[in-house]
């Protein structure tokens, strides 16, 4: 096919069994949107067909509409196993490409009639009509669908464009206020874009009413997008006719649902940026250098990106001679959850540098966590002091309801190294001692949370009859970092779905 698309849709699906009725369902939405119900229920087949062979591992699909036809791309990295087949629905044509170890199965349906009479028959056979509410309907699955603000103005023009103008151009600014910038245009003629876009360079769009305009051939209906009171932006559509009274109805219909869902994926943007910013501050701002130790981290929260994470983790200098080390679990996560996450670090690092030894921080730390009345959580952790010798590292640790560490001789035995002791936040009159251990040259101390220990597939837990220290003896000879990512990659492997936990993992290995 050598034409341009005029408009692409895409989404990427994890494996199981929801990929197929996802895949499906997202194909729907994208006919619906285009206005391509003529091809919708082969569409629909073909997106369940082609789904079903590559559902075993994440895929990407891409819906490209080219005016007179669209195609579909099931795009993989790997390609799976068996044969291709072949749709079973009548397709123009289809075919596989490969590039590297990426695949591409892809297949393309005709589209029956013009973008005008689509539309001209669309407004006539259904106006106030029962398809005009499911059409509503519809678009507002597709707008909620993105939570990403720079694709909701795309996503608008191509719901509107061709069932209800021949073109579409959305205004919006960087602040819900100001200058008013072309964030998106679509025309149901590609060819005419470029030139379009230049006649509106002369364009005057109001702000907050709607209003009927001239630009060249094409008469204009200016809505604007508001919501919760505020300006967000203004939605152009243009025709070569006058809009009726029911096209006006519909565009303004469709503009109270965009701006709606515009608003929320600014809100849920600048929530993910600012927790983002939350959650950058409550891990350490640098990794030090510390005599005879190779250490390696990973930090993985699971939650959305509007979600601050409970795990946390820190290491960093403590005295001339000595240095700190500390895993941790904060019971839930948001706001509240990083408050405590925020006075345990501090709190650990002020101690620490005064002097205190790593049982008496822990009873401090109780201390404190508990004076936070209501706002207090229970925390986990496990804080220990390194200090390099001539033989290897010597560590003093303390396991506050922590998941046991474990320790790695080169020789591949595994042997937990901590003794249980109460979690902070709890008991106001608790005593914690530190056990002393000896980590020779080669020995690797892993510390996890448990969002590794507590891995679920099934009815079963990826520590059940010792699963962690079996996955840990694999690990001999490596280096703290390959550690590191060998027991993560163990933990994403040992269940399909994604995990529901944030995930911690510290490793020190004496050099």
């Amino acid at each position: 096919m050598t034409a341009s698309s005029r408009a692409v849709l895409a989404a990427t699906f994890a494996p199981g069994e929801t990929a197929v009725p996802s895949a499906r369902r997202f194909t729907r939405e994208v006919m619906t949107a285009w206005a391509a119900s003529s091809v919708l229920p082969a569409a629909e087949q073909l997106a369940e067909e082609l789904a079903a062979q590559v559902a075993e591992a994440p895929f990407e699909i891409v819906w490209k509409h080219y005016g007179n036809a669209v195609r579909v791309e099931f795009r993989q990295r790997s390609a799976p196993n068996g044969d291709p087949k072949g749709p079973s629905v009548d397709v123009e044509e289809w075919g596989i490409t490969f590039a590297g170890d990426s695949r591409v199965h892809w297949a393309r349906l005709t589209l029956p009639g013009s973008a005008d009479r689509v539309a001209a028959e669309w407004m006539e056979e259904n106006s106030r009509g029962p398809r005009w509410l499911g059409f509503l309907a519809d678009a507002s699955d597709l707008l909620a669908g993105t939570l990403d603000p720079d694709m909701v103005p795309a996503i608008i023009a191509q719901i509107v464009v061709p069932r209800l103008s021949a073109w579409c151009a959305v205004y919006t600014s960087d602040t819900g206020s100001g200058p008013r910038r072309l964030a998106y245009l679509w025309h149901a003629d590609e060819a005419r874009i470029d030139g379009l876009r230049e006649q509106l360079t002369d364009l005057h769009v109001p702000d907050n009413t709607s209003a009927s305009l001239q630009l060249a051939d094409s008469q204009v209906l200016a809505v604007p997008l508001i919501a919760r009171g505020r300006s967000l932006g203004v939605m152009c559509l243009g025709r070569p006719d006058r809009f009726t009274d029911e096209s006006i109805q519909f565009s303004e219909d469709i503009a109270r649902r965009a701006a709606l869902a515009m608003d929320n994926a600014r809100l849920y943007a600048q929530q993910a940026a600012a927790n983002r910013a939350l959650q950058r501050s409550l891990l350490p701002p640098n990794e030090p250098e510390v005599p005879g130790l190779d250490y390696g981290v990973v930090y993985e929260p699971a939650g959305e990106a509007n979600e601050v994470g409970g795990d946390f983790y820190d290491l960093f200098k403590a005295g001339d001679e000595s240095w700190r080390f500390a895993i941790g679990d904060v019971c839930g996560t948001g706001p509240e959850a990083a408050a405590v996450t925020g006075l345990a670090r501090h709190t650990l690092r002020l101690l620490a540098r005064e002097g205190y030894g790593v049982a008496a921080v822990l009873g401090r730390l109780n201390q404190a966590i508990l004076e936070e009345g209501e706002r207090a959580r229970f925390l986990t952790l496990l804080h220990g002091d390194i200090t390099p010798v001539e033989s290897g590292l010597e560590v003093r640790l303390v396991s506050a309801g922590h998941p046991e560490a474990l320790r790695l001789k080169p020789s591949g035995v595994v042997e937990s190294v901590t003794t249980p002791q109460s979690l902070l936040g709890v008991f106001p009159e608790v005593v914690f001692e530190a056990d002393t251990i000896h980590l020779d040259h080669g020995d690797v101390l892993l510390a996890v949370t448990d969002g590794v220990t507590e891995r679920r597939s099934g009815g079963r837990l990826l520590d059940d009859d010792g699963g962690l220290a079996k996955l840990l003896a694999e690990c001999a000879g490596l280096s703290a970092r390959a550690v590191a990512e060998r027991i993560r990659r163990g933990a994403a492997d040992f269940a399909p779905e994604p995990s529901a936990d944030d995930l911690a993992i510290l490793v020190l290995r004496a050099r």
